[in-house]
């Protein structure tokens, strides 16, 4: 019932143990100290860790929506030489689930850490699009994801690494939709898109289902405070599809497959393992969204055609909405992405 007795600490033991633990903490930390209870009244960089070799982690406090974001950021092998940014946006959960590019598939541990970028990833914004909501919702709380991605996390990463001023987008699924919208509204931001199995056309019924399934099905929040009910104008207004003449001039990857299973659909060991939500999940419900998103493209492309803007697409005979066939279509888009970020392809 009594274990050993323990040494007892006197007072001044116990606080030179608490201020090592605080000094260990700063060195850490190694950023600019915040007050406890105290935020930045503007955009900043209040931490920083290196998680191994290549990938920082920051903290990066958001004003605009009054709290800290964390953010990974690999780090080209030649730091010393100024390189652009891609910043990899992951799908619905935001990246605070284990469906990422990180857990689900090789680009960034493997593909992109062999090229002269910075990949920088942020992680949160789960079922928000990754854009500004008109309202805090109460699931899913204060989003002004545009803001933070278009205002104030590029100037911070320019000034926290030796960065060309270069920048790619890339997302996949809803954030297929947010990399559309995003250069949209921060013209000259980017030089580059890709998207990824994302639906471009929100406003119309179909587009807005759409849309009411990630976020309110599967992420349990209220698109009343996204964008208005069905009808209100915030919804044409960040419309990628209606606002497509607005593409114009940047270098353009879209893809999608056609919800028929394919390769990454058969495991037998050799090819990609099921995404979070089981087999099943990904044949039927992957199949069906799939199938949704490529008429959402396809119409895209007629749009963009019927404007002369020109884009590079990858229209696969078959393939879910599934980890695999986001892998692959990354890798394709590069070099469509490394023209955008003047980078050799």
């Amino acid at each position: 019932m009594f274990g050993p007795s323990r040494p007892r600490r006197t007072p001044g033991a116990r606080a030179l143990r608490a201020l090592a633990v605080a000094v260990i903490a700063a060195a850490l930390t190694a950023g600019p100290p915040v007050p406890a209870g105290a935020a930045p009244d503007a955009p900043a960089i209040t931490g920083r860790w290196a998680k191994d070799d290549r990938t920082v982690q920051l903290r990066v406090y958001s004003a605009a929506m009054r709290q800290d974001i964390m953010v990974d950021v690999l780090r080209p092998a030649d730091a010393d030489t100024a390189r652009p940014v891609l910043y990899l946006l992951n799908g619905g959960g935001g990246g605070q689930d284990s469906a990422t590019w990180q857990r689900r598939t090789d680009v960034v541990s493997g593909f992109l850490a062999t090229k002269d970028v910075y990949v920088v990833q942020p992680v949160g914004g789960r079922w928000s699009y990754y854009t500004d909501w008109r309202a805090p919702d109460p699931k899913l709380g204060l989003n002004r994801w545009k803001t933070f991605l278009t205002e104030e996390l590029p100037p911070l990463v320019d000034a926290e690494f030796a960065t060309t001023g270069a920048n790619a987008l890339a997302g996949l699924s809803t954030s297929g939709t947010s990399v559309l919208q995003l250069p949209i509204a921060a013209p000259g931001l980017y030089g580059a898109v890709a998207a990824y199995s994302g639906c471009a056309q929100i406003s119309d019924p179909l587009g807005q289902e759409f849309v009411k399934l990630a976020v309110e099905t599967w992420g349990g929040g209220d698109t009343d405070n996204m964008y208005g009910p069905a009808g209100d104008p915030a919804w044409v207004a960040n419309d990628p599809y209606v606002h497509a003449d607005r593409l114009r001039g940047l270098e353009l990857f879209v893809s999608t497959g056609t919800g028929v299973p394919g390769q990454h659909d058969v495991f037998d060991g050799a090819h990609m393992q099921p995404g979070p939500r089981g087999y099943l999940n990904q044949l039927v419900l992957g199949g069906v969204i799939e199938a949704a998103v490529n008429v959402c493209t396809q119409n895209l492309r007629q749009r963009l055609d019927g404007l002369g803007i020109p884009a590079t697409y990858d229209f696969q005979p078959t393939g879910t909405h599934s980890w695999g066939y986001w892998q692959d279509a990354l890798k394709a888009s590069w070099p469509v992405l490394a023209r955008g970020m003047g980078v050799p392809e």
